[in-house]
């Protein structure tokens, strides 16, 4: 069995058809929402990452199948002054489970950040999604609070349209 973990060329074809296929299976996943992507962002979602220049994608191939994605983007901490990366999604598609792909890609991830001298990398999870909490604790990812006793952060959002 092959592995291979790459940072995506949002030009190469392979990699532009790759990335919407996982993204899709992963949204359609209840741990994704249930529902698939809609046509206008699985056929535009590569072209549009490509604009920004703070994105970045991380692919994993099995015996050259497309098996896994975490989408990344450069955000900024106040605090810290420097940059950090948020990992905005992280999908391994069931059947390549169990092989480590999570954190052979979160290598990748990390790779980069520290080339970035970004301070820390963020991720969202659900509170309920035990299986990825698990495996982002094993690399080290915790919840945190700015003051002890004061409270861990939450990550909430607001839709808008």
């Amino acid at each position: 069995m092959k592995i291979e973990i790459i940072k995506a060329d949002y030009f190469d074809d392979a990699h532009k058809q790759a990335i919407p296929y996982l993204l899709n299976e992963y949204a359609k996943d209840p741990m994704g929402g249930a529902e698939a992507l809609s046509e206008h962002t699985y056929d535009n979602l590569v072209d549009k990452l490509s604009t920004l220049p703070h994105a970045f994608s991380i692919l994993a191939f099995v015996d050259a199948k497309p098996a896994g994605l975490i989408n990344c983007f450069e955000a900024f901490s106040t605090f810290a002054c420097k940059p950090l990366i948020n990992t905005h999604d992280i999908a391994v598609l069931p059947e390549f489970r169990g092989l480590g792909l999570s954190q052979k890609m979160l290598n990748k991830v990390e790779e980069i950040a520290i080339e970035k001298d970004c301070c820390k990398i963020t991720l969202e999870v659900l509170s309920n999604n035990t299986v990825a909490k698990s495996a982002y604790e094993k690399f080290g990812f915790t919840s945190y609070e700015l003051a002890e006793g004061e409270g861990h952060a939450l990550f909430w959002q607001k839709k808008l349209g």
